[in-house]
């Protein structure tokens, strides 16, 4: 009998496949993604990321059990040194300087999608919020297998791999697997329905986040770069 999570997993596989063979993540394979691109994808997915690890820590306060909340809190912790501390890595290696940071807006998909996370942790289960954030653990990981044999002649192209192929890394994602498989068990029906549209429409966040950075997506109007602050 499928669990859970390889069913929601199998809901999602056309979004899934269009994750896996974005031409942004095929571009890091090969090494033919323009640096500009790259550049501008690692100031949007650290905005993305601080924001990411509150979530977690909202999930931690959520916990019934101390375990849980132990568990996730250490997750929150973990984006917080191992990959906000990789892009700020990048960050250096990209010449990005301290006005831009201090200048640096989220383009719409970032904050649309860290606004649907907030959404669902302020009215949302425990389960709700794991199966949101699930598919940014889950479809990097997928990516980080897919592409640990590639040798793109960029170095910071063959870290960002290194970084989502490692040990470390896939014990993460099953940890929460395991952890939503475990809730879904008790959950009722309508709460397994909720748990799968936030995971479905998380995927689609999580595809419409490469589109934006391989667009350089901005907030617009007729195509003129007009920014809205």
């Amino acid at each position: 009998m499928s669990t859970f999570t390889q069913l929601i997993r199998q809901e999602a596989r056309e979004i899934w496949e269009a994750n896996l063979d974005h031409p942004f993540v095929q571009g890091i394979a090969k090494g033919t993604l323009p640096l500009e691109n790259f550049r501008y994808y690692v100031l949007q997915d650290s905005y993305y990321l601080s924001h990411f690890a509150r979530i977690q820590a909202i999930a931690a306060s959520r916990a019934e059990e101390l375990s849980t909340t132990a568990k996730m809190a250490a997750h929150a912790q973990g984006t917080y040194q191992a990959e906000l501390g990789l892009h700020e890595q990048f960050i250096g290696q990209l010449g990005v300087t301290k006005e831009e940071l201090e200048n640096f807006r989220p383009a719409p998909t970032a904050y649309a999608y860290t606004s649907h996370l907030y959404r669902v942790a302020a009215s949302g289960s425990l389960g709700e919020i794991i199966a949101a954030i699930l598919p940014c653990y889950w479809i990097y990981y997928e990516i980080g297998e897919q592409l640990k044999h590639a040798s793109p002649a960029t170095p910071i192209y063959q870290e960002w791999i290194a970084a989502y192929g490692s040990d470390w890394f896939s014990e993460l994602v099953n940890e929460q697997l395991t952890l939503l498989d475990a809730i879904a068990e008790s959950a009722s029906d309508k709460e397994r329905e909720r748990m799968k549209q936030h995971f479905i429409y998380s995927s689609h966040y999580e595809l419409r986040f490469w589109e934006m950075a391989w667009t350089l997506e901005g907030w617009s109007v007729n195509n003129e770069k007009t920014i809205v602050q």
